[in-house]
């Protein structure tokens, strides 16, 4: 029997704390101070009567303990948010529901004839799509807010407790306007000499692209604008001589269509699977079954390789 005096609040907590690797990240996530915070997860530990977390200078670390009891913290919260998610459904009458997140270079791209594909295989099923940054898709994806998500593979830590299965693979793109100064005579090292627009820390690409810069002998950028918003880089691009470093995705209609232009720069070793996440603990419905069939219908048909 699950012992009574444990509370929602000690899951929540724990739970993002060991999301966050940090007190400081949660407390701020939950709307708390770093003491009450830290005062809760103690609760916590008191109760079950073992140290879940252990600090050091990296931040958080969990203890073997934290590892199992991390497992199947996440499972209660997602079960609970699929629970909560019913009962608004019958309260609603409404109909079936899918909730994808996807990454700027997959709504672009990707996306669009996936959804058309699907809608045609499941037309009465309302299809919710989310997009915004890898952490925050995949923190939503753990809680139980998406029931998908595709995108690039993330960095170990964020992966954890996420399924993924590679869909194909993708490139980083630099990405200019047309008629550029750096179209006469490209060379790498010399996109210092204009603003950059450069994946920020936290994004699938920016571990990729730091290595190429290196490889590639791209020093400090001295203007340099972190983001991964595919509105404002096809804006400010098209009427800046800034360049853009981007998922090719992002900027395949652009590049199409000649509005943006890619510089012959060989970028294979920022090649990076894409890829279909889900929760492991939970098993596909049938609207999830069928969108995977749009998905691998769009794959086949754009000649897409994983």
């Amino acid at each position: 029997m699950i012992d009574r005096r444990i509370k929602f609040r000690h899951i929540q907590c724990f739970v993002e704390i060991a999301r966050e690797r940090s007190l400081k990240l949660a407390a701020d996530k939950l709307n708390l101070t770093q003491p009450a915070i830290s005062k809760t997860l103690k609760e916590l530990e008191d109760i079950i009567g073992a140290s879940l977390m252990t600090r050091n200078r990296a931040g958080i670390a969990l203890t073997k303990q934290g590892k199992v009891f991390l497992h199947f913290a996440q499972i209660s919260l997602a079960s609970l948010q699929q629970g909560l998610d019913g009962v608004e459904k019958e309260g609603e009458h409404a109909r079936a529901t899918l909730k994808v997140g996807v990454l700027p270079s997959v709504a672009a791209s990707f996306m669009p004839p996936v959804i058309k594909e699907f809608s045609e295989l499941a037309p009465n099923v309302m299809v919710q799509i989310m997009d915004g940054p890898h952490g925050y898709l995949i923190d939503r994806l753990k809680m139980g807010k998406l029931d998908l998500v595709i995108g690039r593979l993330g960095r170990p830590v964020a992966m954890e407790g996420v399924s993924f299965t590679q869909l194909y693979s993708e490139r980083v793109d630099v990405i200019v306007r047309t008629g550029h100064p750096l179209l006469e005579n490209p060379d790498i090292k010399r996109i210092v000499e204009w603003p950059v627009l450069y994946p920020p820390e936290g994004a699938a690409i920016r571990p990729l692209v730091e290595r190429f810069m290196i490889a590639n002998g791209v020093g400090d950028i001295p203007n340099k604008i972190e983001t991964v918003s595919g509105a404002f880089g096809r804006v400010y691009t098209r009427r800046t001589d800034a360049v853009w470093i981007i998922s090719s995705g992002v900027v395949q209609n652009e590049t199409a269509d000649g509005h943006l232009v890619r510089l012959p720069f060989d970028t294979d070793m920022t090649k990076g699977p894409v890829g279909l996440m889900t929760r492991p603990d939970t098993q596909p419905g049938a609207e999830e079954q069928v969108f995977r069939l749009a998905v691998q219908t769009v794959i086949e048909e754009l000649g897409l390789k994983s």
